[in-house]
């Protein structure tokens, strides 16, 4: 043990070794995963899902996505944390070298598993990948912790392999996606390539959400391009760099919204969502905006008010400039028309539905992220942490943890520690929250009882060596 503060990478990613990981599919599924290299030279993995034509098991997709609006990505190594990513071994020696004392290890493979069709296979695949990542990681058990991926495809699936992850496999949260996509109801048979997302709020998703706070354990949403999930605008974009720079911040701000605004955050007062892989110095501005559509939309409209004809009509022929002859006559028609009904009138209902959106938002938006149930991570050399209390008072000291995306193209590795720890704008009791205090608060217990396990056996040892 050292004597400096603890640092927790709240967002890490193993690299899956196909020879290792494809060995864990159940025999019924396995011929349906294969790895291939595209026409461009690229590695990827075929699934071949459910076909939406056939309903069979006749569908092959390739992840990342190899070309179009959305496409995947070309060349994702790093010099580094590739090779790590496969090889625990090299990754503790980063780790060491940067003074990272634990990891929280997601997926890549992974996180094209919610973007299936067949719910069975999706069942299979992540069960498969939690039973390997955790013998991945046993030998290093002490400092990488695996999240449990879920099947969204099937919510109480997804609530029984939680529970399982946790209480048997001692793995410290769940994952999912930030959507859910389905084919879209207008042209079913165009999927994947026309979509809609199923929104995390949706109601079939509850039991997981109840199962995940019954358990105390965190649900991390951790979205790709190139996966196929819904990216918004991402989706309409052709080259990989620019759908990565819009595909996760719009995906996560999406799904934010809509747990707040459809009422799962305050079903579900003591689950803790994280938001991650999409920065966040946009948060005060986006919170800013939904508070703004709370108070005006949510609370303080008055369905009732439109404009009075009668005061339209004297304001009307008060208004002088521009005015041709027979405006007034026109004006008088027009109302006329907008005062008569329509001939299929909404019902009561209907109308009440109509003007009264998300009815389940019960507090200023604010509150959520307030009382800890939104947590976002940041990559080193993001300037947005040192300006977060500034912008937003205590919580934005409170909000979000520093990840390095280990063993992805884009991590940030050389001095990760160190870019915050010596940050002029950071206080150090403020490094030390972004550097493990909030990843602890967001993982909760799970985490700290493997963190203290892992110290207890490494006392163990130390005891037993000197004797």
């Amino acid at each position: 043990m050292t004597n400096r503060d603890l640092v927790v990478d709240a967002d890490s990613h193993k690299c899956e070794n196909p020879a290792v990981f494809f060995d864990y599919i159940g025999r019924e599924h396995r011929s349906r995963v294969s790895l291939l290299r595209d026409r461009y030279g690229e590695q990827r993995f075929q699934i071949v899902d459910r076909n939406p034509a056939t309903m069979r098991p006749d569908f092959p997709r390739v992840f990342p996505q190899v070309e179009g609006p959305g496409k995947g990505t070309y060349r994702p190594y790093h010099p580094e944390t590739t090779i790590g990513g496969l090889f625990n071994r090299i990754r503790l020696e980063h780790m060491d070298r940067e003074g990272i004392d634990h990891q929280v290890v997601y997926g890549s493979l992974p996180l094209a598993f919610n973007s299936l069709l067949d719910a069975d296979l999706a069942t299979d695949l992540c069960r498969a990948y939690n039973d390997y990542i955790v013998d991945d990681c046993s030998a290093y058990a002490d400092r990488l912790h695996p999240v449990a991926v879920l099947p969204l495809q099937d919510p109480l699936a997804a609530a029984t392999e939680l529970r399982r992850c946790i209480e048997q496999l001692g793995m410290v949260g769940g994952t999912i996606a930030p959507n859910l996509p389905i084919p879209h109801p207008a042209a079913p048979g165009s999927f994947p390539d026309l979509r809609a997302p199923k929104a995390l709020s949706h109601p079939d998703f509850w039991p997981l959400y109840q199962e995940a706070e019954d358990l105390g354990v965190s649900l991390g949403i951790h979205g790709a391009p190139g996966m196929q999930l819904v990216g918004g605008f991402s989706d309409h974009l052709s080259t990989f760099t620019l759908v990565h720079v819009f595909a996760n911040r719009a995906m996560q701000q999406v799904a934010m919204a809509q747990l707040m605004f459809d009422g799962v955050m305050e079903a579900f007062p003591r689950l803790r969502f994280g938001f991650l892989e999409a920065g966040v110095g946009w948060l005060p501005d986006f919170l800013q905006n939904l508070h703004e559509h709370w108070e005006k939309r949510i609370q303080g409209l008055d369905p009732r008010v439109q404009p009075s004809i009668g005061e339209f009509l004297r304001e009307f022929a008060l208004e002088r400039t521009g005015r041709r002859p027979g405006l007034l006559g026109k004006a008088r028609q027009l109302m006329a028309v907008l005062s008569r009904g329509p001939g299929d009138q909404a019902s009561p209902d209907e109308l009440e539905e109509f003007q009264r959106e998300h009815t389940r938002l019960c507090r200023d938006p604010r509150e959520y992220v307030e009382r800890g149930q939104v947590f976002l991570t940041f990559e080193p050399g993001d300037p947005a942490p040192a300006y977060l209390p500034t912008a937003m008072g205590e919580v934005g000291r409170r909000v979000c943890g520093m990840a390095v995306d280990y063993g992805h193209w884009d991590a940030t590795l050389e001095d990760c520690v160190a870019s915050v720890r010596q940050n002029p704008q950071i206080t150090p009791e403020h490094a030390k929250r972004l550097l493990a205090t909030n990843a602890l608060e967001f993982y909760g217990s799970p985490l700290r009882r493997r963190i203290e396990q892992g110290a207890l056996r490494q006392q163990d040892a130390s005891m037993e060596g000197a004797a």
